[in-house]
């Protein structure tokens, strides 16, 4: 049976009183809500397994439709779809070479906004993994 793990941290504060500094300082780095919602989009888009992977192909190659449906055994209508929808939001580009479009990464960040968030999974699931071999021994 799976056990529950219940939090001793209040989700709330117990006293209610504000802390000026703090806020403030938070203040100066809390980003606008046009910023936000752009920010809030680019990792919408990176919610969909699909487009992770399309990400994850395009990391270090260029590809065409008919490459990337071929890789991840999909339709080029589907592949193409959630392409549409990476381009829209600047994660990838894509440029003609002769008949085909070639599609990659928009730049750099988007590179290392995949790579961050792959080791931060790498990580943690390290992690799970290790908690439950401890588990299972106990």
């Amino acid at each position: 049976m799976n056990e529950i793990e219940i939090s001793s941290t209040p989700l709330h504060c117990e006293d209610n009183t504000i802390h000026p500094t703090q806020v403030l300082n938070a203040k100066d780095t809390l980003i606008d809500g046009l910023t936000a919602t752009y920010l809030a989009s680019t990792f919408q888009a990176l919610s969909d397994p699909t487009r992770v992977r399309i990400i994850s192909a395009l990391e270090n190659q260029e590809l065409c439709v008919c490459d990337l449906a071929a890789l991840l055994d999909m339709s080029q209508s589907a592949v193409s779809h959630q392409l549409r929808s990476l381009r829209d939001l600047r994660l990838v580009r894509s440029h003609r070479q002769g008949r085909e479009i070639i599609y990659t990464l928009d730049d750099d960040h988007i590179r290392e906004l995949y790579r961050l968030a792959l080791n931060h999974i790498e990580h943690r699931y390290a992690n799970e993994t290790s908690k439950n071999s401890n588990h299972a021994a106990l």
